[in-house]
């Protein structure tokens, strides 16, 4: 047979149009367009159609190699920025300093490409969650074959506990019911039997079976219509194929690398242009210029980055969450909107018995206790009976089985005859319609009253009114039996005594309410996208604390257009019967309204959501798919560790702004102030060598910021990068550093006469005590005495400090071109940095005055 590994390179046709929704259409139809027939395929035929369709599998995901992830990493501007300073610190001399930059740049991008390294082979993960073998007719007769060789045009058989291969047409069936919660959000097994639908959405087509389906009860025989990528689940699993965007936080780093880029290009090409000039030494000019370069980049801010949201994915994995993505923790403190799945992540999807409805509408356990005994004697152990058994537990002592009939899918009813306390009796239960058109009376305390089209009129009333609370209902009814107990047949079930009713719910998990609060108090708003009913929607919107005045259904989307949507998104919290790509639409309008987008869902029916969101979160047990495009994997599935791990994404964010905030108005009223100098003195304020030396010493006081406390208020509401408040700190603490710094100049020269290298020693220790001690001012919006830094910060920022005032009077020094100056001038160097410190913290509110959120968009913190 043909290598199906051979055929994976051959392109695999999209489904036909009027295949679509092949369960609208006729057994005929669909054979007569795929060219088969009842007896199945010929060999040979098998064999033709995958070479045409191609394998039963799934498109590899689209992964960058080793080194193209290395290579797409160092393409970044701040990147290129760092290699070429790098590059330039070992050409004009510092071979430390520069080895130490090359050297964190290639420790950063190899912790983030190794973070992210484990998730290259996602799409294996595919191939372990279907059948590996499926039964097919082939030359009149079914036999196995491997699941990648099922064709359309295939005559397929599943059993009880398979898992389906194909999408298929059910030509014949017994008893058979599938479980699609993984597909379509129903958590209910769902009955499976030949017959055309018209609804339009999979989660209607009770004449179909989906490939990642389960059998649960029962067989069926069907014609295969879609195989691999063509298939739900192949749609679903094909968004692991396509090319990832750049999430916000990765699009925001590129903006601050181009602006850093810019700023650093402008600097060079103005003071290298302007001493060229004024007939300044052009090597020295070109030596001096590229190394203020240098000074203005943030050398640090990749291993900052790394580190800082390593810190953090083991922080939130001590919090129950696992880290796929590290970019990813900013997002998800970045988040405005959380959009989930309901089954397993609002709900438990557990089925439950919720309420046991006597005739007369009232509270009466008998039903419940009857339908418990034919669960536990006879039923057939699917979701329904087993939540029957657990809420009437201990009804069967007592009684045993002495005959049954098996659930007739065509009559949706079963019964069983039990033998014990009341005799022999025999018990009904099945769809509400099914039992209530067998019953001549209903039950009444310890007697049975007639029951006439007016009383089937009440009970059918009960009926829609719990479905109208998202209740799923079956009606239990009896009679007491006459004679030798056999085998039930239909005939045995007539004249049926209404017992009354049995509601079923899958109810939202206890915490669900406090952590969506807790969530939109964060400034977080949730929405529900669920394949479910919308009227299930509905009441668990209405139960969790949502909106549930409108709910959206998958018909209600499809009629909408692109910008339709996208004002509509913005009051609705609840859609119900979606498709997977619906939620993906869904998510897109979100995000066109400039809203910062996560999704938690557990399905395969979310793959395309997990892959469409700004930040998608999966849980563990989900399905291989949901685990594969997540960027986060919750160990727990509840909202209260979302709602942890958003404030754990804030603060690591948080301390990454600081860095960014210290580098503002460090970096940039430095450089600025050296630029002037360089223009303005006849000699260099500071030689490359003690550009670089005072850029690396400021760079490693900074290494505990990783480590850093956060104030409330940072994690408060969502947060992102905002470049304007970036040139809005540094445009006022900036010139207050290049103010100081001229005042130095001034006593310098004017009162104490320097000379050129007591000049660049005395700046060099000015420059070096204020940019390390303004570091436990602007780390902090309250007051630094009442907000102190935690250790690892206090003891880097320190140590470096005091290396930094000890160098020029130690031998090394003179090797630096420093020379010691008078005690009276670095006495004046001391007023002067205890006057910048007291400015500092006076026009530190100006500098950290946040501006308007744009609305529906994250807060953006100023630095």
């Amino acid at each position: 047979m043909t290598s199906a590994a051979h055929l994976a390179h051959k392109p695999v046709p999209g489904p036909r149009p009027d295949l679509a929704t092949f369960w609208t259409r006729t057994p005929d139809f669909l054979q007569a367009a795929l060219h088969c027939g009842d007896g199945g395929l010929s060999t040979a035929d098998a064999e033709a159609r995958l070479a045409e369709y191609g394998p039963n599998s799934d498109a590899a995901a689209k992964t960058d190699g080793l080194w193209r992830a290395i290579l797409r990493r160092l393409l970044e501007p701040l990147s290129l920025i760092l290699l070429a300073a790098g590059i330039v610190s070992l050409m004009t001399g510092d071979v430390i300093g520069g080895g130490i930059i090359v050297a964190i740049l290639v420790l950063s991008i190899g912790l983030d490409t190794l973070q992210e390294g484990h998730a290259v082979k996602a799409a294996e993960v595919l191939r372990r969650s279907v059948a590996l073998r499926a039964e097919v007719k082939r030359d009149g007769v079914f036999r196995e074959v491997d699941v990648d060789y099922v064709v359309p045009g295939d005559i397929l058989r599943v059993r009880a506990g398979d898992i389906i291969p194909a999408d298929a047409l059910i030509l014949a069936s017994t008893a058979c019911t599938a479980g699609e919660a993984a597909l379509t959000g129903e958590p209910y097994a769902v009955e499976k039997r030949p017959g055309i639908v018209t609804g339009t959405s999979p989660g209607q087509a009770s004449n179909a079976l989906f490939r990642g389906a389960v059998t649960q009860t029962g067989e069926a025989i069907a014609l295969v219509v879609g195989t691999g990528r063509s298939t739900v689940f192949g749609a679903a699993a094909s968004a692991l194929a396509e090319t990832e965007g750049a999430s916000p936080f990765q699009r925001d780093l590129h903006q601050f690398g181009l602006v850093i880029a810019r700023l650093s290009l402008a600097l060079v090409v103005v003071v290298l242009a302007t001493r060229v000039l004024m007939g300044r030494s052009v090597i020295d000019s070109v030596l001096f210029a590229v190394a203020l370069g240098v000074g203005l980049t943030p050398e640090l801010l990749p291993m900052i980055t790394t580190v800082t949201l390593s810190r953090g994915a083991m922080r939130m994995a001590r919090r129950k969450v696992i880290v796929k993505r590290l970019a990813s923790i900013h997002d998800l403190g970045a988040m405005t909107v959380l959009c989930t799945d309901k089954t397993g992540t609002l709900t438990s999807a557990e089925i439950t018995l919720a309420r046991s409805v006597g005739p007369s509408g009232g509270e009466d356990p008998r039903a419940a206790r009857l339908g418990a005994i034919a669960a536990d004697l006879g039923g057939d152990r699917g979701s329904l009976d087993a939540a029957l058994i657990q809420g009437a537990a201990g009804a069967s002592l007592g009684w045993t089985l002495s005959g049954r009939h098996a659930f007739d899918f065509n009559r949706r009813l079963g019964s069983v005859l039990a033998a014990g306390p009341e005799g022999l009796l025999l018990i009904v239960k099945g769809a509400p319609e099914a039992v209530l058109a067998l019953c001549s009376a209903q039950r009444s305390g310890d007697i049975a009253g007639p029951m006439g089209e007016v009383e089937r009129a009440q009970a059918t009333e009960r009926v829609q009114a719990l479905a109208a609370d998202g209740l799923r209902t079956i009606a239990v009814a009896s009679r007491p039996w006459a004679g030798t107990a056999h085998e039930v047949e239909s005939a045995d079930e007539t004249n049926l005594v209404f017992e009354g009713l049995c509601a079923f719910a899958d109810p939202p998990k206890p915490t669900a309410a406090a952590a969506i609060a807790r969530l939109a108090h964060a400034g977080v708003r949730l929405k529900i996208l669920s394949g479910d009913d919308p009227v299930v929607v509905r009441r668990l919107a209405g139960l969790v604390g949502l909106n549930a005045d409108r709910v959206l259904s998958g018909v209600d989307i499809v009629a909408l257009s692109d910008e339709a949507l996208a004002v509509q998104v913005q009051s609705v919290d609840a859609y119900g019967r979606l498709a997977p790509d619906q939620k993906s639409r869904i998510i897109k309008a979100l995000r066109a309204r400039g809203a910062v987008v996560g999704y938690l869902g557990d399905g395969i029916n979310d793959a395309p959501a997990l892959k469409a969101a700004d930040i998608g979160l999966s849980v563990d047990g989900a399905s291989g798919v949901a685990q594969a495009a997540a960027d986060m994997i919750l160990l727990a599935s509840d909202l209260e560790v979302v709602a942890d791990g958003v404030e754990e994404g804030r603060r690591t964010f948080a301390n990454i702004l600081k860095y960014l905030r210290m580098g503002a108005s460090s970096n940039f009223g430095n450089m600025l102030s050296m630029a002037v100098a360089a223009i303005a003195l006849p000699f260099l304020p500071m030689l490359p060598t003690q550009i670089l030396l005072n850029n690396l010493l400021y760079d490693l006081s900074e290494l505990g910021i990783p480590f850093d406390g956060v104030r409330a208020e940072a994690t408060a509401r969502p947060q992102v990068w905002d470049i304007r408040g970036l040139l809005r700190f540094a445009g006022v603490m900036g010139p207050l550093s290049s103010l100081f710094d001229f005042l130095t100049f001034g006593v310098l020269i004017l009162v104490f006469h320097a000379s050129a290298a007591e000049f660049r020693t005395a700046w060099f220790l000015e420059s070096m005590a204020t940019q390390i001690l303004v570091i436990f001012i602007i780390r902090t919006n309250g007051r630094p005495w009442q907000d102190l830094p935690r250790a690892p910060l206090a003891i880097s920022s320190l140590v470096a400090l005091v290396v930094a005032m000890v160098l020029p009077f130690t031998p090394l020094g003179p090797w630096f071109g420093f020379e010691v100056p008078p005690a009276a001038m670095l006495a004046g160097i001391g007023f002067i940095v205890i006057a910048y410190l007291v400015s500092a913290e006076l026009l530190k509110p100006l500098a950290l005055r946040p501006g308007a959120a744009p609305t529906g968009r994250a807060h953006r913190l100023p630095f």
